[in-house]
């Protein structure tokens, strides 16, 4: 009887069911320090930065050369919607990553593991109770950042939700931000360790990109193309830069990434001991 007791939590068939494991996760998501000021960051640096850049991109339109104000006219929502992007998905990222990684250094995923012997299970809870929020916070943010942007480049740059792709590049930067969490959050499941998995997530979105366009010729445009977060933000463009992705298979090669690394991190979480 004692026997049969304790082994039922290996068998996976106890309470420890999605629903439960969801609340869990989510309980786990909304109590800590870290995603509030995760989120406070993203807002301030998305909104912030939009405000500033689109502010002075106005102030500095006479001393623009002609090819960069024709760029601007052309194609405005990039930069309405990349302004605050570049440094707000960082917070993003970091909280990817703790999600994923915290609990390995505080020593709770034994605990976890313990009430939760599914893996995959709590892996999946774990990865739509982060992205649901993000995905949430991300679209009202990009809504929120192109409003802002459209009224202060309006005395030069006419821009509408009703022109051709802009919905599309508007919704997208939202879907971005929720699979570039995704993507940092397989990442520190990958790396279970918070330093190593945050240098390891800035290195590939903020430096590999620039270090790629360094190739010579053709063989530069196409790796660079294909870099994860460089094809996700095709999405946002209007004109997808260098017509290799457009933009839905810019992002699908970012979702395809993402999905690799989750793949992996799920299979080692099975693999390796906690």
């Amino acid at each position: 009887m004692t026997s049969s007791t304790l082994a039922r939590p290996s068998t996976g068939t106890g309470h420890a069911n999605f629903g439960r494991l969801m609340t869990a996760e989510w309980t786990k998501l909304r109590t800590v320090r870290s995603t509030v000021w995760s989120f406070a960051i993203l807002i301030v640096a998305v909104l912030g930065f939009t405000a500033l850049f689109t502010f002075l991109t106005v102030q500095q339109w006479s001393q623009m050369g002609a090819d960069a104000r024709a760029q601007a006219e052309l194609d405005p929502v990039p930069q309405i919607l990349g302004s605050g992007l570049f440094l707000g998905q960082l917070a993003i990222c970091v909280l990817g990553v703790l999600v994923a990684t915290s609990e390995y250094s505080t020593g709770m995923i034994r605990s976890t593991l313990l009430a939760a012997p599914h893996r995959l299970r709590m892996l999946c809870a774990k990865c739509v109770v982060f992205t649901i929020p993000v995905l949430i916070v991300g679209e009202v943010l990009s809504f929120t950042s192109y409003g802002i942007g459209k009224s202060i480049l309006a005395s030069k740059v006419r821009t509408s939700l009703g022109d051709p792709h802009v919905m599309r590049a508007v919704v997208g930067e939202g879907l971005y931000l929720a699979v570039l969490g995704l993507f940092a959050l397989a990442i520190g499941q990958l790396i279970r360790h918070t330093a190593g998995a945050i240098t390891t997530v800035i290195a590939l979105v903020l430096v590999l990109v620039p270090l790629a366009g360094l190739l010579p010729g053709n063989i530069g445009k196409h790796v660079s193309a294909y870099l994860p977060t460089n094809a996700g933000q095709q999405i946002m463009q209007i004109y997808p830069k260098d017509q290799i992705l457009s933009a839905w298979q810019g992002f699908g090669v970012f979702g395809l990434w993402t999905a690799v690394l989750l793949a992996v991190s799920a299979w080692l979480l099975v693999r390796r001991d906690a």
